[in-house]
């Protein structure tokens, strides 16, 4: 952490617990809860999963006091492309989905989902391709298959000339692995690391064993825009800028994250604010024609009550912001 920690129970004292309805089912929830902070720059989003121990949720409190306590780097750009995304839905409701997006360059479609098989991925990969016939397409499998599955999925979804495929296989090692089986098989898609770089001790790995093409990074998990900015520099590998299912809020760090990077060669993917059916403020921030503009957003007082969930959950995301703060005090 390259800034100070404020005081615990400033903290405490400016953190707002919020729930959002989602339109459709995503990584396995319905409901989105979050904590956002109130701080001297604006406000600041934490968001870990609520199954992620404080270790590494951690790092998701340190990128919401970065954005609340520290002011964004100044913008190399004012607006990001950014891809549509694609639930694990049935091929008939791909439409649907996709035209809540405005005018979809690029779209990432989610696939290896738990209880799905390899048929319904290559229909939902299909829908799209018919659909949206010029888009960029790239599939995320969340490290859902093994290395066997992984290739056998890829050479078949291969078909539907993809831009790359997201961590198809858990770890860095899978990774490598599943990349080497599909050069030999003549089958030049190129291979993303997510997972293997934000949930992993070393995020550099991943470029030393040439295990990827590219990384998808993300501002919460890896502990902010100036960690994420030093992680980037040092891989030398290209870059994609994705949300991890934030807010508006978060997503306004993340789009200051894609704005200060040095490149920008893909579409970043933080258009999940379609995913939301309600949100921290009067205006969420939403690409038009495919873009996201790079502005601060500030959380509604009317919304935050709105949204508020039961006193239990509120009182679950303090503590949990109290358990955080002692990992970042002992690092």
């Amino acid at each position: 952490m390259s800034f100070e920690l404020p005081p615990l129970a400033d903290l405490l004292a400016h953190s707002y617990v919020v729930r959002l309805p989602m339109r459709v089912k995503f990584r396995g929830i319905t409901q989105r809860e979050a904590l956002l902070i109130e701080g001297p720059e604006g406000w600041g989003e934490f968001s870990a999963f609520v199954e992620y121990a404080p270790a590494e949720a951690s790092r998701w409190l340190s990128a919401g006091i970065e954005a609340a306590y520290q002011p964004f780097p100044e913008p190399l750009r004012t607006t990001i492309p950014v891809n549509a995304t694609l639930p694990a839905v049935a091929a008939s409701e791909v439409g649907a989905v996709l035209e809540k997006y405005d005018a979809p360059h690029t779209i990432k479609i989610k696939v290896a989902e738990q209880g799905q098989g390899l048929e319904q991925d290559l229909a939902r990969v299909a829908e799209a391709r018919r659909l949206y016939p010029q888009a960029a397409l790239r599939v995320d499998a969340n490290m859902g298959w093994d290395i066997g599955q992984a290739v056998h999925a890829l050479k078949a979804l291969s078909e539907f000339d993809l831009q790359y495929a997201e961590q198809p296989v858990p770890g860095i090692t899978g990774l490598a692995e599943v990349r080497e089986q599909l050069r030999t098989a003549g089958i030049d898609l190129k291979i993303a690391a997510d997972e293997a770089v934000r949930k992993h001790t070393d995020p550099l790995e991943v470029s030393r064993l040439g295990a990827a093409d590219l990384m998808v990074i993300k501002a919460q998990p890896l502990g902010g825009i100036q960690a994420v900015l030093d992680i980037a520099q040092q891989a030398e590998l290209d870059v994609v800028v994705s949300s991890a299912l934030d807010t508006s809020v978060g997503l306004s760090q993340a789009a200051a994250l894609a704005s200060a990077l040095p490149a920008l060669p893909y579409a970043c993917g933080l258009s999940t604010g379609t995913l939301f059916a309600d949100d921290v403020c009067t205006e969420p921030l939403l690409a038009t024609a495919g873009y996201l503009p790079v502005q601060r957003i500030d959380a509604d007082p009317r919304k935050l009550k709105q949204l508020r969930p039961e006193q239990q959950r509120v009182d679950w995301w303090l503590r949990r912001v109290e358990q955080c703060y002692e990992q970042l005090v002992k690092a």
